[in-house]
């Protein structure tokens, strides 16, 4: 058994100061003030000298880690993401990749998953293949423009349903709804997210089981019903639906989404729908003029805004910064929301039988030591 002491427990809602963690078997044995509880005789005891512990952080869309894509070396993604606090990671596969790249990509990531290296990893999250072609960064290259038919992407659906979490796809591309069918006879149960969109409200809702919008506010259009009058469009329906989490880009600068958009979705989502991510890519495009000095987001060969170079943490960090949040709202946009979005009930969260995948940190989310299920990583 391992008994961390001397911690302030990060809660859902609260702290606990001063508190005490029990680990057994990878699990989450008990918790409390260390006044009202004692270190059990024979613990291995890990002293946090008045640390932060928060539950492990989930990234569900991340392309890469440091500078290894997650489809060519999954090991050395997964490990720096791990090391910054992401106990879970999906891997992300973008549009960019020709059918026989995705099913190679989907093999190379569940092998990973297996190992030591890839511990951290979950599953996958599929950014595409069917997006708009108007919208997201290398859209140049992007082999899925042409209709969408059955034969192209069944091989996709057999080979890799069972491992993808979540399913992105643009709800006005034609014959998108067959596709979304069929993706459901293999697994009912399958998250979509509304991604590289400018759907209406009743093609998006037409969608079953879409609980999701990818980095909301980037790389979505807006409809005009009438000549300099707003529509309503992808943004619009996300923020409306109850349902349906967000997720946010935060960098340094508030370039993917500005920081008053970031308290406006907050005020509008709730705290609950919220969803911090990475989505980090090792574009190597020129920067473009006026963004001198900036270091966490990339650039496509075009110049345009390509992902981040975040991890979840500077995400964090970022949050707090832009929108005055408190440790413990980060860490319900970090770690909590994301587990509860994709029905994991022992993840995200201190509880009694939880997985026991935690970070020590300090008031500004520097994570100085990460454990994956009990065990304290290099």
């Amino acid at each position: 058994m391992l008994a961390i002491i001397n911690a302030h427990l990060i809660m859902p809602d609260h702290l606990i100061p001063e508190g005490i963690l029990l680990v057994e078997d990878g699990r989450i044995k008990d918790f409390g003030e260390m006044r009202l509880m004692s270190v059990p005789e024979g613990a291995e005891v890990l002293d946090a000298g008045g640390a932060f512990l928060g539950p492990g952080l989930i990234d569900i869309h991340t392309h890469s880690g440091g500078s290894a894509w997650f489809y060519e070396e999954p090991g050395a993604a997964a490990r720096h993401h791990l090391a910054h606090g992401t106990t879970s990671v999906l891997p992300t596969l973008y549009f960019n990749l020709t059918l026989q790249q995705l099913l190679d990509g989907v093999d190379v990531v569940r092998q990973a998953a297996g190992t030591k290296e890839g511990a951290n990893i979950r599953g996958i999250y599929m950014e595409g293949p069917y997006l708009n072609p108007k919208y997201g960064a290398d859209r140049e290259n992007n082999p899925w423009k042409g209709d969408i038919d059955s034969k192209d992407y069944q091989p996709l659906i057999d080979r890799a349903t069972d491992f993808i979490r979540v399913w992105c796809l643009a709800p006005e591309r034609p014959g998108v709804l067959d596709f979304v069918d069929d993706v459901l006879k293999k697994d009912p149960n399958m998250i979509f997210s509304v991604a590289h969109s400018e759907a209406s409200p009743d093609q998006i809702n037409a969608v079953e089981n879409l609980r999701l919008a990818t980095h909301h506010t980037n790389a979505t259009g807006d409809l005009v019903k009438y000549p300099e009058v707003r529509g309503v469009c992808v943004d619009e329906t996300v923020n409306y639906r109850d349902d349906i989490y967000a997720e946010l880009i935060c960098d340094s600068r508030g370039i993917h989404v500005d920081p008053y958009m970031l308290r406006l979705v907050l005020k509008i989502k709730g705290k609950s729908r919220v969803i911090l991510v990475s989505d980090a890519c090792v574009f190597d495009g020129p920067i473009p003029p006026g963004y001198d000095g900036v270091t966490d987001i990339n650039f496509d060969h075009a110049g345009e805004i390509a992902g981040s170079k975040l991890t979840l943490d500077r995400a964090c960090r970022n949050m707090m910064v832009h929108t005055g949040a408190s440790l413990v709202d980060v860490f319900r946009y970090a770690s909590l929301n994301p587990a509860d979005m994709l029905g994991w009930k022992d993840r995200g969260r201190i509880k009694r039988g939880a997985v026991a995948d935690l970070v020590l940190t300090d008031h500004w989310m520097n994570i100085s030591k990460v454990l994956l299920a009990g065990v304290p990583q290099d």
